[in-house]
């Protein structure tokens, strides 16, 4: 029965990190059609979502299905469920990157954006592309300090996200522009509090806490 759970576990790591590698390209293609007004990549990444969903779907049915059938204890619980979260996660990154794209797609072949908001955008997409390679990365090797890095680091992209109100609040954007800066930002913030989660979630099933605290006498290990 164990060699059984470990393969059947296997696959939905398998799928977990196709899931993992499907998100990175659908950042990475939102941020070119956003910055770029390339129609061909955001309508990549919308029609990718699909498969996103799929994987999520399909990682859920698994996940239950091993709860149920093998009954896990201890870490393989810890696994089983923080994989459960990690798949939502994704989902919902899937989910925002296709958002962005949308949005470059519904005023292609001008940009959503005024030109003064491209450099900010660019650094928050440079970014986020940048921290979609380490989630990659992170559920391969499992390593925490890479985990912890992926935590702290959200912070440069917190301060990129408070300047786009200082755009959006220009008198030389339009209204429509304005909505725009805030939305697409919003959308980015979001992607960074996704990977800082999933980054949590992978930290818990190696070790069993959150790297972003410092445990005391009175607190428990597990995380929100």
């Amino acid at each position: 029965m164990r060699v059984i759970f470990n393969e059947e576990l296997k696959q939905v790591a398998d799928d977990l990190d196709h899931m993992a590698q499907d998100v990175r390209k659908a950042i990475n293609g939102a941020g070119e059609a956003l910055l770029k007004q390339d129609v061909e990549a955001a309508q990549t990444v919308i029609d990718g979502d699909i498969e996103i969903d799929a994987l999520e779907s399909s990682i859920i049915d698994q996940c239950v299905k091993l709860l149920a059938k093998q009954n896990p204890v201890a870490t393989d619980l810890r696994v089983v469920v923080s994989t459960l979260r990690l798949a939502s996660t994704f989902e919902r990154m899937g989910d925002l990157a296709r958002h962005v794209a949308e949005s470059a797609r519904r005023t292609y072949p001008a940009s959503p954006l005024p030109e003064s908001a491209q450099p900010l955008f660019a650094d928050m997409i440079e970014f986020l592309n940048h921290t979609a390679d380490e989630l990659v990365a992170l559920l391969d090797t499992r390593d925490e300090k890479l985990a912890e890095n992926i935590i702290l680091s959200d912070d440069k992209l917190d301060d990129l996200h408070h300047k786009t109100f200082e755009l959006a609040l220009s008198d030389e954007v339009t209204r429509q522009q304005t909505t725009d800066i805030v939305l697409l930002g919003r959308f980015l913030e979001r992607l960074g509090d996704h990977a800082v989660s999933a980054a949590r979630r992978v930290a818990y099933i190696v070790s069993g806490f959150d790297p972003s605290k410092k445990p005391t006498c009175d607190e428990g290990t597990d995380i929100d």
